[in-house]
């Protein structure tokens, strides 16, 4: 993982710890203050007012929790490691903390509004809600979604003896996390090679490893990335100083330099994730009703499947099964040969404005851009984003006559787009559709994402919508 990945996800669980270490404190004094629990101690109930006399204490509490966990290394272990290296750290800052605060209640004088016997519950009630969140991260982040998410697959780009020494570190450091889908010989395969390495894999990224290799194979393989729309990472250890690592990445002590096309880890990007999840998850609760009605209606009106399945290429070209309400007659992609020649779109892809095979209804669908509803399913899974270039099927992704055209498939494919919002009815030059999408990719920011969610209702009942 990289540096700046890494950061942000210490930054996630630092707020989310704090938060945890607050919430245990409020809990202790609950817990105190019920009379049912001081008589089973044998102790004397606590005033309500105490929790509001200790209220100081989270000045303390709530900047040092973190910085104490961090102290013992709890951000700094593996990702998948086991339960031993969330224990003993957790433990011991746990610990920390109790006892600082104990002191800090000593020093004040405010042992009557905060006994010992609440920050002892305050403890062990922060050691279990860590935990707790800890064991819930672990099996979301083990899960197949979130590893499809999470996980990143790289090709790494070397001489065999430099790829074969960074596959040991990669799978020392950060074991799932990382996986290496195939090695490229930079001393001698053709360029083709990562080529077609790069289509088969579906990776986010390349490390290239250059001690001993020529820099002009190195320019290649960069500009071959930059095409592709595929992360670039080169390890700059063949500098001999180690300067300005501020304007560089690193992973497992390497320096790398990062040429993106794309946008860099950011909170802008957790906001779009977080955006994607409840905004699909809400849409989807409000539009059940709806999506059940159509269902049956494109079920009565014509034969075959309610919906419609195909494989669609999405982040880095990795295939996924797009789900949308069936539109056409049932053996649609089987008649599509048949009508090649009155194919409007230049370029792979094939769109006809009067399509014999589109049902009645499933015009009218198409019409208001219903038929795209159940893809707030694969926005839920993480397959899709609420905005992004829309994404195409397989076999006209593999017909790409230009590589750049690829660069679009560097972002998550999305409902609405653009090219979109701009009138698809009007664009039938691939070239434009593809500028479009390119110039989101190169422009984005959270606030364009709002924009077009903003403007693509309007555009639906223009009728210049997705069809």
């Amino acid at each position: 993982m990289l540096q700046r990945d890494r950061l942000i996800r210490t930054q996630v669980q630092q707020l989310a710890d704090a938060s945890l270490f607050a919430m245990s404190l409020w809990l202790a004094f609950c817990l105190r203050e019920m009379p049912f629990f001081s008589d089973s101690l044998g102790l004397e109930t606590i005033s309500p007012d105490c929790f509001a006399q200790s209220v100081w204490l989270y000045f303390a509490l709530v900047p040092a929790a973190p910085l104490v966990l961090e102290s013992q290394g709890f951000y700094s272990r593996p990702v998948f490691g086991g339960r031993p290296s969330i224990f003993w750290p957790l433990l011991k800052a746990c610990s920390i903390v109790t006892v600082g605060l104990i002191l800090l209640v000593f020093i004040f004088r405010k042992s009557e509004f905060a006994p010992r016997g609440v920050m002892v519950l305050f403890g062990l009630i922060s050691f279990v809600l860590v935990w707790g969140k800890e064991e819930l991260v672990a099996v979301a982040l083990r899960s197949r979604l979130a590893k499809s998410q999470y996980q990143r697959r790289i090709i790494l780009a070397g001489i065999p003896a430099e790829t074969a020494r960074l596959r040991r570190e990669i799978g020392t450091h950060y074991g799932d996390s990382v996986v290496v889908a195939a090695e490229f010989n930079l001393a001698g395969a053709p360029v083709q090679e990562l080529i077609d390495q790069l289509h088969e894999h579906s990776v986010s990224g390349v490390f290239v490893t250059a001690r001993h290799a020529q820099m002009e194979r190195i320019e290649s393989v960069i500009q071959l990335c930059e095409v592709e729309g595929v992360e670039a990472w080169l390890a700059a250890d063949f500098f001999a100083t180690h300067i300005a690592r501020a304007s560089f990445d690193e992973m497992f002590g390497h320096p790398l330099i990062v040429f993106r096309t794309t946008p860099e880890a950011s909170w802008q990007i957790i906001t779009k994730l977080l955006l994607d999840f409840f905004g699909a998850l809400v849409l989807i609760v409000v539009t059940a009703p709806l999506m059940l009605v159509l269902a049956v209606l494109v079920k009565i009106t014509s034969p075959g499947p309610a919906f419609f399945r195909q494989q669609r290429s999405g982040l880095n070209g990795a295939p996924f099964e797009i789900l949308k309400f069936r539109t056409m007659t049932s053996n649609a992609e089987q008649l599509q040969h048949e009508l090649a020649a009155m194919n409007e779109m230049s370029g792979p892809v094939f769109k006809v404005t009067n399509d014999p095979r589109i049902t009645p209804f499933g015009k009218w669908l198409r019409q208001w851009s219903l038929d795209e509803l159940p893809q707030l399913f694969n926005v839920l899974r993480g397959e899709m984003s609420l905005v992004g270039p829309r994404p195409l099927p397989v076999n006209e992704v593999r017909r790409f006559s230009d590589l750049s055209h690829r660069r679009r498939l560097s972002v998550k494919p999305g409902l609405t787009c653009l090219w979109q919002v701009k009138g698809r009815n009007q664009i039938s030059d691939f070239k434009e559709w593809v500028r479009l999408d390119l110039e989101y990719i190169d422009n984005w920011t959270i606030w364009l994402d709002l924009k077009i969610l903003l403007l693509t209702p309007p555009a639906v009942l223009r009728g210049t919508g997705a069809k």
